[in-house]
């Protein structure tokens, strides 16, 4: 599920303090001479935007994906990030928005301390070639992770950051060898997870990515190339942007497969783009019998998201789970 690009050449570079989740370290305008000193190939796509001010032409992807890298360096320490050409290229700040709010759930069963360290796991659906979840979130709380993906090259992409930045202790990667399944035959027995979280397919099909693509492309003040399928300023193979059925379809097989994993995970979740299938998600998530549901919305400037979490405990055995957990068993 792509988010919108953060800025355009025709905004001003700065984000809205009062929508990003307040621990989110992209707050403010970026530091485009840090950002520079940090990653020097960023200075050859700095432009001045209409504002007189630093920016980038974020509907190149190249530049794109140069910014990214750089904001890793700068502000998360990851020295090396590198993702293979077409592969999905993700608005860090929303992705940490993501993160922070998963924290600020763990830290309603524990009286408002987050959980932090390596006691806490969480298992990334669909972690992809840029690895960008388990990156941000072992930075910001010493999380560990597990990233789970269908597509062999995207994981091949992602382990090569994992051991770029000698980060095979806190981030581990697994194929999930059948794509009709999410949890079935990933999670192993007895395996325990904090958390889940998933950026789901956006789109239901290849045409509805590609009309996807061209309004991204206009939206920039762009036109699409004729010749081919227009490239998404932050790219994307065809099984990170769509599937069948879409989002929906998506989150609730999730739904359906999590209830044979409930007790190995304390909270599911996935972001969801479309506020209108919220209803539907609820809906299932009743029939199912999660005893513990909750809707976070987050924004990231003119961009409206959210997440749904749920969970098979009720309130007594999630304490009860993070007890154990702080005694190590």
């Amino acid at each position: 599920m792509p988010d919108a690009p953060r800025n355009t050449p025709a905004q001003p570079p700065a984000a809205e303090p009062s929508l990003l989740h307040p621990r989110n370290r992209h707050q403010g305008r970026y530091d485009f001479p840090a950002l520079i000193n940090s990653c020097p190939e960023l200075g050859a796509f700095v432009i001045t935007n209409p504002y007189g001010k630093p920016s980038i032409d974020f509907a190149n992807p190249a530049a794109v994906r140069v910014f990214n890298r750089a904001l890793l360096h700068s502000l998360y320490g990851i020295q090396h990030w590198q993702i293979a050409e077409g592969y999905l290229c993700p608005p860090i700040p929303g992705r940490a928005d993501y993160l922070h709010g998963l924290a600020d759930l763990l830290a309603t069963d524990t009286a408002g301390d987050i959980p932090r360290g390596p006691g806490v796991r969480a298992l990334d659906v669909g972690v992809g070639a840029n690895c960008i979840y388990p990156l941000l979130g072992h930075s910001d709380y010493g999380w560990l992770f597990v990233g789970s993906d269908i597509d062999a090259p995207a994981l091949a992409s992602a382990q090569a950051i994992i051991d770029a930045n000698q980060l095979g202790q806190a981030i581990e990667l697994r194929q999930q060898l059948n794509r009709g399944q999410i949890f079935a035959g990933l999670l192993q027995a007895n395996e325990r997870f904090d958390l889940t979280l998933c950026n789901p397919p956006f789109h239901a099909s290849a045409a509805e990515a590609a009309s996807g693509s061209r309004r991204k492309w206009k939206n920039l003040g762009k036109q699409a190339p004729e010749r081919q399928l227009p490239e998404l300023n932050f790219g994307g193979q065809n099984s990170e942007l769509w599937c069948t059925g879409g989002e929906a379809s998506f989150v609730k097989r999730m739904i359906k497969e999590s209830v044979g994993v409930g007790s190995q995970v304390l909270w599911f979740s996935s972001l969801i783009s479309k506020a209108g299938n919220l209803p539907d998600i609820h809906k299932q998530l009743h029939k199912v019998g999660a005893q513990a549901v909750r809707t976070i919305e987050m924004a990231q400037g003119n961009k409206q998201s959210r997440f749904v979490a749920w969970s098979f405990m009720d309130d007594a055995q999630r304490q009860a789970w993070h007890s154990r957990r702080q005694s190590g068993q």
